[in-house]
Formats: C-alpha cells, sequence, structure tokens
C-alpha cells in the first residue's frame, strides 16, 4: 500500500510540471498550451540549406534529374524551451545542440516543405532511416534527412547537341502564404559539395551539372494564392567533344571525300559511282544512328540539320555527275546523229523568204484589182442572155478573195517558221549547256570543284554562327 501511495504522489506531481516530453529525458519542454498544428509566430523564417552528395544520372527521355542530397531546414519555435539544468539532459547535449528521437518530431511543429518539381523521393535508409532532429540553446530546431530525389524538368532538345537545360527548383510551403511563412537559402553554406566536385559543377559522360541559388525570396501560386519559395538553379550543360568526334568531324570529312569525284575521269563510271553512293550512304546511315539514338524534338534538331546538309550536298554532287555523263552521252552519240539527218534534209523556208513571198503575192493582187479598175471593169452593169444574170464583179471578188486566202496561209507559215526558229535558239542554247557539261570540252567539274567547296564554307560558317549564339542565349 505504501508503494501505491509513493506512486500516486509522483503521478500527481507530474501532472503538475509543464508539459514536458517524456521520451527525450526532459531535453526540452514545452509551454502549457503548445499546439503543434500551429506555427510559431506570426511570420516564420524556414532557411533551407543542401548537402549534394552526388548526381546518380540524367534520364533525357524521361525528362528527370536524379541525386543524393542531405537536406537541412532550420526555424526558430520560441515556445519549445531547452532544459539544460538536469544532470541526465546534460549527458546528452553536445556542444550547443541536443539530439531529439523521431518521436519528439511528431510532438512539435515542423514545416510543410513542398518542392513544387518532386517527381519521386525515397528516404535513405541503412540500418534505419538516415535523419537529424536538433535543439539548440536558442530555441532553434534543425531538421536534416537524407534521400535521393528525381526532379522533373522542362527539357528542350532542338539545339541538341548545343542544347542547354535550365531546371528551376522550388523550395516552398503549400499550407501556409508568404505572409505567414517564408522560404530562403542560408546564408552561409546554403549549397555544400564532396571534394570530388568542382568549383560548384558535376561532371557526368554527356553533361556538366552546375547549381546556382537564388538568394532572394521567389514568389510562386499554388491554389490561387502566392508563397514564398527558396529557389534553385540546375543548369545542364553538355559536352560538345564527343559529339565533334562522332559526328561533325565525320560527315565533313565524308562531304570533303566527295569533292574528289570531280577530279576524277568522268568515263570511269564505276570509280566515281562508287566514291558518290558510298559516301552518301554512310551519311543517311549516319543520320538513322543519330535520330534514333538522340532524345526526341518538335522540330528537327542542330544535329540533323547539319547531317541534312551534309547529305544534300552529297546528293548534288552526284547531280552534277549525272548532268556530266547526259553531256558525254549527248555529245558522242545523239549531236552526230542529229548533224547527220539534218545534212540529209533540204532547208526549210526561212521567215524572211516567207515574208517576202506573202508581201509580192498582196502587191499582185493589189496590182491587179487596180488594173481592173482602171480598164473600167468596175461597172454595175448587167448583161442578160435568156433568163441568165450574169454579173461581171463576181470574177474579181474571187480573185481578190483567192488572193486574201493565199496571203494568210502565207501569214501562217511565217509564223509556224517563226515559233520554229525560236524552238531552234533554244535548242541551241541547250546544245552549248551540254556540250559545257561534256568531259571532251566542258568545265563543269572545274566550276564544281570551286562552287561546292565554298558553298560549304559558307553553310558551316552560317551554321555555327547561327546555334552558337542560341546556345548563349539560353546559358545566360
Amino acid at each position: 500500500m505504501r508503494c501505491i501511495y509513493i506512486a500516486s504522489l509522483i503521478w500527481v506531481f507530474e501532472l503538475c510540471l509543464p508539459a514536458r516530453t517524456a521520451t527525450s529525458n526532459y531535453q526540452y519542454e514545452k509551454g502549457t498550451e503548445y499546439d503543434k498544428n500551429v506555427k510559431p509566430g506570426a511570420l516564420t523564417d524556414v532557411s533551407v540549406s543542401l548537402y549534394i552528395n552526388r548526381i546518380s544520372g540524367v534520364d533525357e527521355n524521361k525528362e528527370e534529374i536524379s541525386f543524393d542530397v542531405f537536406l537541412q531546414i532550420t526555424w526558430v519555435d520560441t515556445r519549445i524551451q531547452p532544459v539544460t539544468s538536469n544532470s541526465t539532459a546534460n549527458n546528452s547535449w553536445v556542444g550547443e545542440y541536443v539530439e531529439l528521437t523521431k518521436a519528439d518530431r511528431d510532438m512539435i511543429w515542423v514545416p510543410d516543405l513542398y518542392i513544387r518539381q518532386l517527381r519521386e523521393m525515397k528516404m535513405l535508409t541503412l540500418f534505419e532511416e538516415i535523419s537529424s532532429l536538433r535543439l539548440y540553446l536558442n530555441s532553434t530546431i534543425s531538421l536534416s534527412i537524407g534521400a535521393t530525389i528525381i526532379i522533373k524538368c522542362d527539357m528542350d532538345f532542338v539545339l541538341y547537341p548545343l542544347d542547354v537545360q535550365r531546371c528551376p527548383v522550388d523550395f516552398s510551403s503549400y499550407k501556409y502564404p508568404v505572409k505567414d511563412l517564408r522560404f530562403r537559402w542560408r546564408s552561409e553554406n546554403a549549397l555544400s559539395f564532396p571534394n570530388d566536385f568542382g568549383d560548384g559543377f558535376f561532371r557526368l559522360p554527356k553533361y556538366v551539372v552546375s547549381f546556382y541559388t537564388e538568394q532572394e525570396s521567389q514568389i510562386v501560386n499554388y491554389s490561387d494564392d502566392n508563397h514564398s519559395s527558396a529557389r534553385l538553379e540546375i543548369t545542364l550543360s553538355r559536352e560538345v567533344k564527343s559529339y565533334l568526334l562522332e559526328n561533325y568531324l565525320p560527315s565533313t570529312l565524308f562531304v570533303s571525300i566527295s569533292w574528289g569525284s570531280f577530279v576524277v575521269v568522268p568515263e570511269i563510271v564505276p570509280g566515281r559511282m562508287v566514291l558518290l553512293v558510298t559516301t552518301l550512304l554512310s551519311l543517311i546511315t549516319m543520320f538513322d544512328t543519330v535520330r534514333n539514338n538522340s532524345p526526341d524534338a518538335l522540330e528537327l534538331k542542330c544535329l540533323e540539320v547539319w547531317l541534312i546538309s551534309c547529305t544534300l550536298f552529297v546528293f548534288f554532287a552526284l547531280m552534277e555527275y549525272f548532268i556530266v555523263l547526259f553531256g558525254i552521252r549527248y555529245d558522242k552519240h545523239w549531236r552526230v546523229a542529229k548533224a547527220q539527218h539534218a545534212s540529209s534534209i533540204p532547208p526549210s523556208i526561212t521567215l524572211q523568204s516567207a515574208v517576202t513571198m506573202a508581201q509580192s503575192t498582196m502587191d499582185t493582187s493589189i496590182n491587179s484589182a487596180t488594173f481592173q479598175r482602171e480598164n473600167g471593169l468596175e461597172h454595175n452593169t448587167l448583161k442578160v442572155s435568156g433568163s441568165n444574170k450574169v454579173q461581171p464583179q463576181d470574177h474579181n471578188s474571187k480573185t481578190t478573195s483567192a488572193s486574201l486566202s493565199n496571203i494568210q496561209d502565207t501569214v501562217q507559215s511565217a509564223q509556224k517558221v517563226s515559233s520554229v526558229m525560236t524552238r531552234k535558239r533554244f535548242r541551241n542554247v541547250a546544245d552549248v549547256a551540254l556540250l559545257y557539261a561534256g568531259s571532251q570540252r566542258g568545265r563543269l567539274d572545274q566550276l564544281s570543284l570551286i562552287i561546292f567547296p565554298l558553298s560549304f564554307l559558307i553553310f558551316t560558317i552560317s551554321y555555327w554562327t547561327m546555334y552558337l549564339t542560341e546556345s548563349k542565349k539560353n546559358f545566360k
């Protein structure tokens, strides 16, 4: 009975003391009206810091970035007062803070941290969950967790492989607006990295990943209300050296090799055709490989534009050889046969002779009509013999209509001859062009040996100037 009585007195005595946590060995105490669902003050500042352990990888198809971090958030809750007078509590203090247990986290107010671009978050666990809750002497509470974070990043691959991806990550509160809770980066060591990191960047096989924090608090909008945000900028810049060696250099060499076909004798058809067709097929295969292995984009990517242009340069060189072959065949066979056929046919009437004939016919008809009028043949008298009526003007009208008909036929013949002469002029121009392309007396290959390299040089300068300028705009 005496033991029961003593236990009852201890229980009543504990009820009269201020609220304390039973699991923390009286390391801190809370006010009697403490509510873990109510934030500490009218405006609470929450500072954020990150220790980025390593970058797990970048998934271009899913547009995701995964990395291992230790996230730490710090705030001040004056409603919680540390207790350092108890000898048991003093044994738990390390310097200016004390480590609290996981059960204490469920008994105090914790900010509702929301990462807007978060796709998935996995807590790091070994023997137990990797986390830490610390209480400092000035009522500052620090919560740290180790986790693998997968961030969704909106990527645009139009400038691939010169693309620069910028991924903003917002650490904010979803419940409390900007007037109640403010997130910001810690003033000192907001971002920290291992020793194998560079100066704020990390190298992956394809990317150089760099991090930057916005010191000023940003504003994001959730559910028709503004919320404070601590923004982290992740920049992904691609390593271009590998693409220069794997794609740009081979394609440039293929185009340069195609120019060697201009110095090959056109009559050696197998050698020149094999050179051009093999180069063309190699570029097409390279384009197909790049298109299958590169990330998708809404438009043609930068590398695809380059490969298509190189393919067109080789294709035009092949078309130039077809023109040369056509000129050779025309020079050797068709032009000679046409000359022989033209020598066996008598010369046709010329345009000048047709016009002269028409003019002479018209003059003869006019002179005949004038002679008839002068000899009194133009009378309206009628001679009647029996029942027949004779009109002397009928013979004259028939003669005049026949003359006009001959004139029209002659003019039509002249027009036909004119069209034939026009076509003949165009044929002569075509003959000259084809002869210019022929190997024996043509210079098309010599001209192409200058035009093709010059055009490719102009295209290369324009290409790199345009895309490098766009890439620098995205990097800033």
